[in-house]
């Protein structure tokens, strides 16, 4: 074994120590990293990248979508995500986010039979090495859970391996009132065994049942499934719904201890088997607790900005960015070799937890029954043995159609607010695929399923969406006009570096700015957004535009006028201003 290998081995140990400590049954750390780096295959050649090492810049944008998002009679979904993102995204995108494309039984591909299989009603892995050539590939690793009806369950209940041992059984009398879940049903699932009944751990469903990382075969058998996904092709791993883990009785069973040591442990790992792969957790949790799966840039490479979505939001539709401005002075900067990502809208809803302490239970309110008013529904959590709202259920073309008011004729103009706001932010930018289509609350699909996030997941018929983006008056056509021009725009801006230097800019209630300035510090961009329904006036005093540059609007593509002392502000207008541009 050489130098880098034994260091390599000593690291995956300790790990392996941290983690097992108070598990007697798993106590050979040696051995089990002796298996590990063979299950990745790392040898010699395999150098891990250098510390603090930015693989991304301005051009990255991910795209997120199902992988049956858009569908065709005899054209497998994948083949036409595919011919969509060539022929409709013009080189806007770096990445693509294709939520879990394997077979499974419930919860839209979060509850996975197989975890090494493409699910054959989407496509098969040549679709998806197709879409990993031209694009980075982001997939997620639903590490947590897995599905009642994968053969890992199926062999517990009989007692055979591999999944013996693979799942989390306890007595139903014990209390568990402190546990933190994102769902409201009985944590426990009844299930008949050979020879007796056991209470299986089920954080979410009764159909995704727990994973147990106390037993040393699950965790390789996610090792091996991280070398088979490196393989199709895929450079970005989402770890879903990784905050829960790890459970220990008499705790809240959330962000332990151990689960962080186990993202430090695969990190490691998938570093070294690809230097460019990117680690992203997926922790709908309270800021301050989501900010703690950096580390000390040695867990995730990036983390969702989950406030982001309700605080802009509750911006838009009350005009006022008092709230937003107070959480973006409190954000530390991201190290280098880490970075945000930020995103509006997802495929789940508008999550509260991450507002838990930014807006009172008041403002919250207000802004869930303004969302209920523009066709929104509620998803609930437990905790305590209480019932609280967890998520907002709505689309958000039709979250922005008015303010706390009602529907206006600002709805557009709101919607390209929210996102030119989002992608001049310090991270990654992501853009939901009913974004960037401007698709509207899915009402009959909501119904269908009795899921209230199926009101933002359309289907859409590929058929009938190139017959909406081929007519330039429909507002799907102006939609992803306009996106992509924002995110070209974006790209060519080194201000807009995922770590480049950002500063709040104090601009009053109405007016909500920020201060982007490229790693070489030769560009300067201020961002200011018209949060509001009227006209405002920007005295260029208050951004204090350097008199020795000549500066411009890079979004209208207008120069600024040396003698300019005030510029005016339309209703949620999105201003750019840099020192800095193309044709300069």
């Amino acid at each position: 074994m050489n130098e880098m290998l034994d260091s390599l081995h000593s690291r995956i140990a300790h790990h392996l120590g941290f983690i097992y400590a108070d598990i007697p049954a798993v106590d050979n750390y040696d051995a089990i990293a002796s298996e590990l780096i063979d299950i990745m295959r790392l040898d010699e050649d395999n150098e891990p990248p250098p510390s603090h090492q930015n693989n991304w810049d301005e051009s990255d944008a991910v795209l997120i979508t199902y992988g049956d998002s858009i569908k065709s009679e005899g054209k497998s979904s994948l083949h036409c995500l595919g011919d969509f993102l060539r022929n409709h995204t013009d080189g806007a995108l770096s990445s693509v986010h294709i939520l879990p494309f394997f077979p499974y039984t419930s919860d839209d591909g979060f509850a996975i039979i197989n975890f090494k299989e493409v699910n054959g009603a989407l496509g098969d892995w040549a679709d998806i090495q197709q879409i990993a050539g031209e694009y980075k590939l982001m997939s997620d690793l639903v590490i947590n859970h897995c599905s009642a009806r994968s053969q890992w369950f199926e062999n517990f209940k009989v007692g055979k391996h591999p999944g013996k041992d693979y799942f989390l059984c306890l007595d139903p009398d014990m209390d568990l009132s402190a546990v933190v879940r994102p769902r409201t049903g009985s944590l426990l699932r009844e299930t008949k065994t050979t020879g007796e009944t056991r209470y299986v751990w089920c954080t979410f469903s009764h159909d995704q049942v727990d994973l147990n990382f106390r037993c040393i075969d699950v965790l390789k058998e996610f090792v091996s499934i991280i070398r088979h996904y490196l393989d199709m092709g895929v450079q970005i791993f989402r770890m879903d719904a990784v905050a829960f883990l790890w459970k220990k009785i008499g705790t809240n069973c959330i962000n332990l201890p151990e689960t962080h040591e186990i993202i430090r442990l695969l990190r490691l790992l998938v570093e070294h088997a690809s230097p460019q792969a990117v680690i992203i957790t997926e922790t709908n949790i309270p800021n301050r607790e989501n900010l703690a799966y950096f580390g000390n840039a040695n867990e995730a490479h990036w983390i969702y900005n989950f406030s982001l979505p309700p605080l802009l939001v509750n911006t838009l539709v009350t005009g006022n960015c008092r709230y937003l401005k107070q959480w973006m002075m409190s954000m530390p900067p991201a190290q280098n070799g880490t970075a945000f990502f930020n995103f509006i809208a997802s495929h789940d809803g508008i999550g509260l937890r991450p507002a838990e302490g930014l807006l009172n239970e008041e403002e919250l309110d207000q802004l869930i029954n303004c969302m209920h008013s523009f066709g929104g529904k509620i998803s609930w959590r437990a905790e305590g043995g209480k019932n609280k709202p967890y998520e907002i259920n709505i689309a958000l073309f039709d979250a922005l159609q008015g303010n706390l008011n009602g529907p206006d004729r600002w709805q557009e103009d709101r919607f390209f607010c929210a996102h030119a706001l989002m992608l001049a932010l310090e991270g990654v930018p992501a853009i939901y695929i009913h974004s960037l289509l401007g698709t509207h609350n899915d009402y009959d699909r909501m119904e269908a399923t009795s899921n209230n996030r199926a009101i933002n997941r359309r289907q859409w018929d590929e058929e009938e969406l190139e017959q909406a983006l081929a007519n330039e008056n429909s507002s799907h056509a102006r939609v992803i006009k306009r996106m992509k021009n924002l995110l070209k725009l974006r790209a060519g801006q080194s201000a807009f570096h995922p770590n480049a230097t950002q500063f709040t800019l104090h601009l009053g209630e109405q007016l909500f700015g920020f201060w982007r300035q490229s790693m070489d510090r030769r560009q300067s961009v201020f961002c200011i957004f018209n949060v509001s329904d009227r006209t405002l006036e920007l005295p260029l005093s208050d951004i204090n535009l350097i008199g020795t540059d000549s500066w411009k609007e890079l979004i209208s593509d207008t120069l600024i006028e040396e003698s300019s002392a005030v510029m005016e502000v339309a209703p949620y207008q999105s201003l750019w201003i840099s020192n800095r541009w193309k044709d300069q």
